[in-house]
């Protein structure tokens, strides 16, 4: 049975004020449901399996590896509360759950996403550090400096997100169009021409032109540190060799991994960030589809860091083999 194409159909029919809601076939809606639970489910159970890598193994309590736990748990955050209720906004076309937790999720989803490059930036660092500094880093980036990079990231983050939001700074100069296109049943974080530019900017292209100076530096430094290495090889006996390889080799492939950790946030949020940018600055021309096709393609990302975590680290690939035949044995 499919539903009907041609009446429309709206989110509280009760209301005169209600917002027409998207007409979709049963058959699509179902698909549509399937497809975002998946998504939801991976989300969850593989930034869960990271988390508990990193916090039950010995040998993964590292700085870098605690940044990455953070980096885990929000995008868990992502997909256990932002994921589910956009789902049921994406594929009705109408919000359900009031304008109290509206701004609530909205804020929650603008903190996530700043948080996710903040931690990104603080990984980066790290990297840096150990690779161009090799000599200071066990000094420099210590567990307690990781726990206060991560503190500070949530706390910028969530100052920046719910201040903003909570302020309404981003819809100031917009309360006329608001209220000439408000709807009961719509949920849509709307930013003037400001803050649509100022938040792409603090929030991803600002961040992502301090990763990739970051990252083009880590990977100049390394080759060069390569070439030392080969140069050095006849003056070292076989097990110097073996250890010294090894650590520069560990440290390069876990910069190597977490750059390509950065190009898939970068694949998935740079869409919806320059739509935000085009956006607010022509009157909010973009479809709804468009925007929202946009927005789950950043939530995606959130499901494909653990996935790059289990196919390219080898430590956190381990510690999947022994956490998930547990998890399945229950």
């Amino acid at each position: 049975m499919t539903g009907s194409l041609s009446e429309e159909q709206y989110c509280f029919p009760d209301y005169n004020a209600s917002c027409i809601r998207i007409q979709l076939t049963v058959g699509t809606c179902v698909i549509l449901y399937l497809v975002s639970g998946l998504c939801i489910l991976v989300t969850v159970v593989g930034n869960s399996v990271v988390i508990l890598s990193v916090a039950f193994f010995k040998h993964m309590h590292k700085p870098t590896n605690v940044m990455i736990m953070s980096l885990s748990v929000v995008d868990l955050l992502v997909g256990a509360v932002v994921m589910p209720f956009s789902s049921v906004r994406s594929i009705n076309g109408c919000w359900f759950y009031g304008d109290a937790f509206c701004l609530f999720h909205s804020s929650l989803d603008v903190f996530l996403t700043s948080l996710s490059i903040f931690h990104l930036v603080c990984i980066a660092v790290d990297r840096y550090q150990a690779i161009c500094n090799p000599l200071h880093y066990s000094r420099t980036i210590t567990m307690s400096v990781a726990w206060i990079m991560v503190g500070a990231s949530w706390a910028l983050a969530a100052s920046f997100a719910f201040g903003l939001l909570c302020s309404k700074a981003n819809i100031a100069g917009l309360e006329e169009y608001i209220e000439s296109v408000k709807c009961l049943g719509s949920c849509i974080v709307m930013f003037n021409s400001l803050w649509g530019v100022l938040d792409s900017i603090i929030c991803f292209f600002f961040p992502c032109t301090v990763l990739i100076f970051l990252y083009a530096k880590i990977f100049f430094v390394a080759k060069r540190h390569a070439k030392k290495i080969g140069d050095l090889c006849n003056l070292m006996n076989s097990y110097d060799r073996g250890k010294g390889g090894l650590i520069k080799q560990s440290e390069h492939k876990a910069a190597k991994t977490l750059s390509i950790v950065i190009c898939a946030f970068t694949f998935c949020w740079m869409p919806f960030f320059i739509n935000t940018v085009i956006d607010a600055c022509a009157c909010f021309s973009s479809p709804f589809a468009v925007f929202e096709a946009f927005l789950w393609l950043g939530y995606f990302n959130s499901t494909l860091n653990p996935i790059i975590y289990a196919l390219f680290y080898p430590c956190f690939r381990k510690c999947f083999y022994l956490i998930v035949p547990v998890k399945m044995s229950y």
